[in-house]
């Protein structure tokens, strides 16, 4: 069997063993060993690519980002800023039909802002805001399927992991790339706020009770509880982007910053602290292994030709670069039904972005691989809320006992299709998610 051979019959090895619920990393792993053991026909040699690639992975700098980002949700939840977060909205939102569940993607979005994961902005928002939601009135189906869409800004709005890692993966700047994320993500929470309120005009029932009209003093009150958010943010993500901070000091500062702020808060006690470490230590392992199994698959891949074979033969056919494009896309959308979203990120960024590489989109290629960086951000948030495997729906639908599991799926169906109208107006104008990067750099 020819090496080019051995690289395509991966695939269907590999969705057979995320089938079978082995874990992604794990995985990746094991077929990537296994097909570098077909193609050069011995095990030494494999063993020893192994521990070189394992130095060579985790020896580097750039990858320290991802702990601190994480560390500085963990404070964030720890501090008591999800709560003044929604405390806050919904003194300005919480007067209109729907306000209340619009009221939670905007603290979504504000968390998001010092967090950069979506499971974890999912899981902490949903502790703050789904009691309220019910107290309020609003149905299962709009209170879970706001807080799934909403969770995903957590890797929308810059700090994002999933953005540090594209970078990692296509040597790309990760300020640009944070910079040019901003206005797609701020264009999500307002798609979501647009979709609840069509959501509870088609089901007036569904919005609850709104709340009295705060006055203009009670929301300039609220909107001072939250200004560590807003200092935490300016000074990390401005920090970057002027280039104060390198990206991992940045995020050192962060966390550091959090930390304060839950002190202050009277969030961070010895326990909490210590909870808040080890919840770090468990997400950056399981992380650091999808990477690693991840570099094994794709340097077996690199190996068997597979992702230059794909790339000429797109090209010698002559379709279209958008028809390329969609079709991409199409299949992120169908992976995300299957994977998670580093999962997705790791596995098929090393194949497609060589592919897309290489046709014309107009862009100077710098452009260019921060625009199909946001595009494909964007569509591996969708599947974290696509039915019928979307890892939000599932940890906000456990936090809701009592709610169906069909509800939830019902209640994101609109969030989703925001989400795809959004698709087709960033491939459309690639400006919007270019043109910070151009007035800043």
């Amino acid at each position: 069997m020819s090496a080019l051979a051995v690289g395509l019959s991966a695939f269907p090895v590999l969705v057979v063993l995320i089938f079978l619920r082995i874990p992604i990393g794990l995985a990746m792993l094991v077929v990537g060993l296994a097909g570098n053991w077909l193609v050069r026909g011995t095990l030494s040699p494999v063993l020893s690519q192994l521990k070189d690639l394992t130095w060579s992975t985790f020896s580097g700098y750039s990858l320290s980002i991802i702990p601190l980002f994480l560390l500085m949700g963990q404070l964030a939840a720890l501090g008591g800023i999800s709560r003044s977060l929604f405390h806050a909205t919904e003194k300005w939102l919480g007067h209109r039909r729907g306000g209340m569940a619009m009221a939670a993607v905007g603290a979504c979005a504000g968390f998001g802002a010092i967090c950069g994961s979506s499971l974890a902005t999912a899981a902490t928002m949903g502790q703050v805001t789904l009691p309220e939601l019910r107290r309020h009135g609003c149905s299962p189906s709009l209170a879970t399927g706001a807080l799934a869409a909403g969770g995903t800004l957590g890797i929308l709005i810059p700090p994002s992991v999933i953005l540090v890692i594209y970078a990692v993966l296509t040597e790309q700047n990760i300020a640009r790339l944070f910079v040019a994320a901003l206005v797609p993500g701020l264009l999500a929470a307002l798609g979501y706020m647009l979709a609840i309120a069509l959501f509870v005009r088609l089901d007036p029932d569904a919005a609850g009770r709104s709340r009295g009209r705060a006055s203009f003093g009670e929301r300039l009150v609220a909107l001072g509880q939250v200004w560590p958010v807003l200092a935490v943010f300016v000074l990390v993500v401005g920090g970057i982007y002027t280039g104060f901070f390198t990206p991992t000091e940045g995020a050192a500062v962060g966390a550091m910053g959090t930390a304060v702020i839950a002190a202050m808060n009277g969030g961070l006690s010895l326990p909490g602290l210590s909870r808040a470490v080890l919840e770090t230590a468990s997400s950056t392992a399981m992380i650091f292994f999808i990477i690693l199994g991840a570099a094994v698959f794709n340097g077996f891949l690199a190996l068997s030709q597979v992702p230059q074979f794909a790339a000429a033969w797109i090209v010698e056919q002559g379709f279209s670069p958008f028809l390329v494009l969609g079709a991409i896309l199409l299949l992120y959308l169908v992976f995300g039904t299957l994977m998670d979203s580093l999962s997705m990120i790791l596995l098929t960024v090393p194949i497609f972005f060589p592919i897309v590489s290489r046709l014309d989109y107009g862009l100077p290629p710098a452009e260019f691989a921060l625009w199909f960086g946001i595009l494909v951000l964007v569509v591996v948030e969708v599947g974290l809320i696509t039915p019928p495997v979307g890892l939000n729906l599932f940890i906000i639908n456990r936090m809701s006992p009592g709610t169906p599991l069909s509800a939830t799926y019902r209640g994101v169906l609109p969030f989703v299709l925001s989400d795809l109208v959004r698709i087709v107006i960033l491939v459309a104008f690639p400006f919007l998610s270019l043109f910070l990067v151009r007035i800043l750099f």
